[in-house]
């Protein structure tokens, strides 16, 4: 696959992943209601390492290398422990709509790592485009009133932060790994760790739950927390980390179109208004120049 068709096919599995990932939250705040913190933040992973188990043994793939499992353990870190944990806490006392616009930091975070983790130097252009969106997503913010940050804010934008590291790491991982294996074998370290926890919070209550809890669930377990990460880690590897992370500043828009379809959300004029706004960055970012610095990416 020639260099620009390689980078706008990654571009495109980015999109894939974040169409996927905008639904985290919706079910999230569907089946937290029912399953509790504890099981959606780590249930799901518990799950999705029985789909991953089958998948690596009948691939008969290898185990990575120790300095592959160190960097595995960052991923995991953020996207199979910190990420889920901290969201399901958050979605029991946030609204969906203010979840996204939080979560509209993660492309930022995710471009800063990538120049420490993985050698990306994005151009002028790039964070142009860039604040752009991060200041249409601020005055969205605004025009909500989200009024003092609460404790749930906190644990948002702490999510953010180790998942943009996790992003980073993951995506030049997936480089020399490969896409699924990465967050294949985030999930197969973490799991081990969980079954204790999510076993003792296991009740009979949780069979009475209603079917969208379930569908939320399972949802989040093979989707959310393992195939999309497939999709978001292969489009990193092949469209570069920061070009791709731009296609995140979508996701909240997306979020509250999801929220809006399955939760009764409300929708309004001035979040398609913000939302064009973005599109258009994200247009603008796609095509801005990221050079890498050589000496970062060998170290790591």
């Amino acid at each position: 696959m020639r260099g620009e068709t390689r980078e706008k096919f990654g571009l495109f599995l980015g999109l894939v992943g974040v169409i996927c990932f905008s639904l985290t939250l919706p079910s999230t705040s569907i089946a937290v209601e029912y399953f509790g913190t504890t099981i959606v933040g780590l249930g799901r992973t518990v799950v999705a390492a029985f789909l991953v188990a089958v998948v690596l043994i009948v691939r008969k793939e290898r185990l990575p290398s120790l300095r592959q499992f160190k960097r595995l353990l960052i991923v995991a870190f953020g996207a199979v422990l910190g990420f889920p944990l901290l969201t399901s806490w958050a979605m029991e006392s946030l609204p969906v709509s203010h979840g996204a616009v939080e979560l509209a930091l993660l492309p930022l975070a995710t471009a800063g790592f990538a120049i420490f983790r993985a050698g990306e130097i994005p151009s002028l252009k790039f964070w142009i485009s860039s604040i752009i969106s991060s200041l249409s997503v601020i005055m969205y913010a605004l025009h909500l009133g989200f009024g003092q940050l609460q404790l749930a804010d906190l644990a948002l934008l702490a999510a953010v932060i180790i998942l943009g590291l996790s992003y980073a790491e993951g995506g030049e991982l997936a480089k020399e790994l490969g896409s699924w294996q990465v967050i294949a074998w985030a999930i197969m370290i973490g799991a081990p760790f969980f079954i204790i926890p999510v076993g003792l919070n296991v009740t009979t209550e949780m069979l009475h739950a209603p079917i969208q809890a379930w569908i939320s669930f399972i949802y989040l377990a093979v989707v959310s927390q393992f195939l999309a990460y497939v999709a978001w880690y292969s489009g990193m590897a092949m469209g570069g980390i920061a070009r791709v992370s731009q296609i995140q500043y979508l996701q909240p828009f997306l979020m509250i179109v999801f929220a809006t379809v399955f939760l009764d959300e409300s929708i309004t004029f001035f979040t398609i208004v913000i939302a064009v706004i973005v599109v258009f960055s994200v247009i603008l970012g796609k095509n801005a120049p990221v050079s890498k610095n050589r000496a970062i990416s060998r170290k790591s």
